[in-house]
């Protein structure tokens, strides 16, 4: 029933893990269908090689944050409308 609201209405994704300050993961609220920042700025499906990616830099972005003495990036989870990014197709 979910994946029927999304198929009409499109996803509403909520950023679920900030990994560095441009790469984010995000998730639907209605199906849980998952989505990354991909290299050329736009979202892709969450893939495991995605993950993996991901997890590479946010390790190399944290170490590079504690040597600057800059405060780490903690992962949380936005609860907040204004993360909300609306993703409703568009029919011709």
């Amino acid at each position: 029933m979910k994946s029927i609201y999304c198929s009409f209405f499109g996803h509403q994704y909520e950023v679920s893990k900030k990994i560095t300050y441009h790469v984010k993961e995000y998730k639907c609220t209605h199906c849980s269908t998952q989505m990354t920042t991909n290299g050329k700025g736009g979202i892709s499906p969450l893939t495991p090689k995605f993950k993996e990616i991901n997890s590479v830099l946010e390790r190399i972005h944290n170490k590079r944050m504690s040597r600057l003495g800059l405060k780490k990036e903690k992962t949380f989870h936005v609860k907040n409308e204004k993360n909300l990014i609306n993703f409703t197709p568009h029919f011709s």
